[in-house]
């Protein structure tokens, strides 16, 4: 692969990186705002950074569309394929400023998006035990229903049924006359 410098390339590249870190703060902002609104129990506001989370992701497909053109810009430079462009073949087609410009970006994007990923995760699994924890809450209210509304009174666990039984636990059997 012979590089021949394209001084357009050097400052698409950078501009380009320059939105995918201002996306990307914005992503994890969002996130670490999400993180926050879970803690707090805040429905409505964790529902709120669910949609602000999905709008950046869809602005995130059309900077993912002008990665794709710049990557193909460069591969026609170098004779080669876009998705086997990387980095250092990118800055190959680059002044010595803006590839070092376009290093140090890629590096803080890659950082970013890491945390990104992190904090997701936390969010998923703070989601996860908050969701756990209501399904228990749910079967604990269920389990310790009394009215007897939803039974017939001839159950075992209805109220008719319970008269003179104990306070205690519920427990089911089997009955097994012939």
């Amino acid at each position: 692969m012979s590089a021949v410098m394209d001084m357009t390339i050097g400052p698409a590249v950078i501009g380009h990186l320059d939105a995918q870190l201002v996306s990307a703060r914005r992503l994890l902002d969002l996130v670490l705002r999400q993180g926050q609104a879970i803690r707090r129990q805040d429905v409505e506001a964790v529902l709120q950074r669910v949609a602000e989370i999905q709008g950046e992701m869809e602005r995130r497909g059309s900077l993912e569309r002008d990665r794709t053109n710049l990557l193909a810009q460069a591969g026609a430079a170098l004779g080669a394929p876009a998705h086997a462009i990387t980095l250092d073949a990118l800055t190959a087609l680059m002044g010595p400023a803006d590839a070092q410009g376009a290093r140090e970006r890629s590096a803080e994007l890659r950082g970013l998006l890491a945390e990104v990923g992190r904090e997701h995760a936390i969010n998923r699994a703070l989601m996860r035990q908050e969701l756990a924890f209501l399904d228990h809450l749910t079967r604990m209210l269920g389990a310790s229903d009394d009215s007897g509304a939803y039974r017939p009174p001839s159950e075992p666990g209805s109220a008719a049924g319970r008269a003179g039984m104990g306070a205690g636990p519920r427990i089911r059997s089997l009955d097994l006359k012939a």
